[in-house]
């Protein structure tokens, strides 16, 4: 009676029929589906001619027809085609074996070494955290960057942007971060850049042992939409693992405009009016969730500090993503193309810069000392270009005076060469000396 009663259970478990739905319609990035019910989220396969499988995410519908959104390039595909929709929700399994490994956008390793495997599920979308419960930002961040120790400390558990037109050094800048920075794990997003980029940021940016402590998710500008969604929402995730394991995580994303441009795409195929500068309302909607699943957790041990890079178009800080980015993040450092011209590296505009947490974890020395050179820096801009010409007389006003003679020290003490290391602690002691 046992048998057959575990034999009537293995037959209940089987199905009495597979849903599957037909392929209609192909429209540049949409594909339309009939025949079988799907939510929005649902991931599916649909049919290649040649007998293969292309797999895509429902992204919306209207009446009968679902709207699919293809993660690789939608070719070999019929009128006509089986549709079948993944039944379960898919995770992944992740644990310490993801260390040194690269990704794709699904989760699929790139690198060639072999399938990976853990011991903890890992949901493709980021978690959210109850604000009440975070854990608040209270210890500096090194990121062995002079000017960032010194006068726009990062916290751990904070969130920033390195925003800056194209060619200023943003890249550089992250790949001297990536390098100097004190974390158990960096997560490193590299979202719709140059595929070059790639093999140049792992060799240079993070070498050897920089690579045995990193997973890299990678969808350079030739992937899918979708798929650069995809891989910005789960080096999230990653990272927000890590950090819920106890460890200290760095999560760097290159760069969260190419992020808001495929969620522009994905709007408009599915007819969302353009609002702001062709960016639908939804990616303004869209940014807020995905950084606000980055920071602190409700664990007492353990970080997750992100940084994002921000592309301004044409230098135009009043870029919409760019303003966006400065509202929701826990700050930003803007490199500006004036002091890139002067060989000034990093390019880091200290008085248009801010740290939002910066106030709440340095000593007061430390304060009063940055104050003082930003002071310094304002006041010998007032008469910079009267030097030149020989207009400017000193002994009018000692502290004018004082700025213009402490300007080339200044100079020098923010600049940095890329191979520089500069840890926090000596960054402090020297501009404390600076400004005695």
């Amino acid at each position: 009676m046992i048998a057959d009663a575990l034999r009537n259970l293995e037959l209940d478990a089987v199905p009495l029929a597979t849903p599957t739905g037909r392929l209609v319609g192909a429209q540049g990035l949409l594909l339309e589906a009939v025949g079988c019910p799907m939510h929005t989220g649902q991931r599916c396969q649909i049919e290649t001619v040649d007998g293969g499988w292309l797999e895509a995410q429902v992204v919306g519908f209207r009446d009968k027809v679902s709207y699919l959104m293809p993660f690789k390039k939608a070719v070999g595909l019929t009128t006509g085609a089986r549709v079948l929709p993944h039944a379960e929700k898919v995770s992944l399994q992740i644990g310490n074996g993801w260390l040194g490994r690269m990704v794709n956008g699904l989760g699929e390793p790139i690198d060639g070494l072999g399938k990976l495997t853990g011991e903890h599920v890992l949901e493709m979308q980021p978690p959210r955290v109850n604000p009440l419960k975070k854990k608040p930002v209270h210890e500096p961040l090194d990121v062995g960057v002079r000017a960032i120790n010194s006068m726009l400390t990062l916290g751990k558990g904070q969130r920033v942007g390195l925003m800056a037109g194209s060619g200023v050094g943003k890249s550089v800048l992250l790949g001297l971060i990536t390098r100097q920075t004190v974390a158990d794990v960096v997560v490193v997003g590299l979202i719709g850049e140059r595929s070059r980029e790639v093999r140049e940021f792992v060799d240079m940016s993070l070498g050897a042992e920089g690579l045995k402590k990193a997973v890299l998710v990678i969808a350079p500008a030739d992937e899918s939409p979708m798929m650069r969604v995809m891989a910005t929402e789960l080096c999230h995730s990653i990272a927000a693992h890590y950090r819920d394991q106890g460890k200290n995580v760095l999560l760097l994303v290159d760069s969260l405009t190419r992020y808001a441009m495929a969620l522009r795409e994905v709007a408009l195929a599915l007819g969302e009016p353009p609002a702001t500068k062709g960016y639908p309302p939804s990616v303004f909607s869209n940014l807020p969730q995905l950084v606000e699943s980055a920071g602190n957790g409700e664990h007492e041990h353990g970080s997750m500090s992100a940084i994002y890079t921000v592309l301004a178009e044409g230098d135009d800080q009043q870029d919409p993503i760019v303003d966006t980015a400065r509202a929701i993040l826990d700050g930003h450092i803007v490199l500006t193309r004036s002091l890139a011209e002067r060989g000034h590296y990093p390019a880091i505009d200290v008085a248009q810069s801010i740290s939002r947490c910066m106030n709440g974890i340095i000593s007061k020395e430390h304060m009063l000392a940055a104050r003082a050179l930003k002071a310094a820096m304002a006041r010998h801009d007032r008469v910079r270009d009267l030097i030149p010409l020989g207009a400017y007389v000193p002994g009018a006003d000692p502290v004018t005076d004082k700025a213009v003679q402490l300007h080339p020290h200044i100079e020098q003490f923010l600049c940095q060469g890329t191979k520089e290391d500069a840890p926090y602690t000596p960054c402090v002691e020297q501009l404390e000396r600076l400004m005695q």
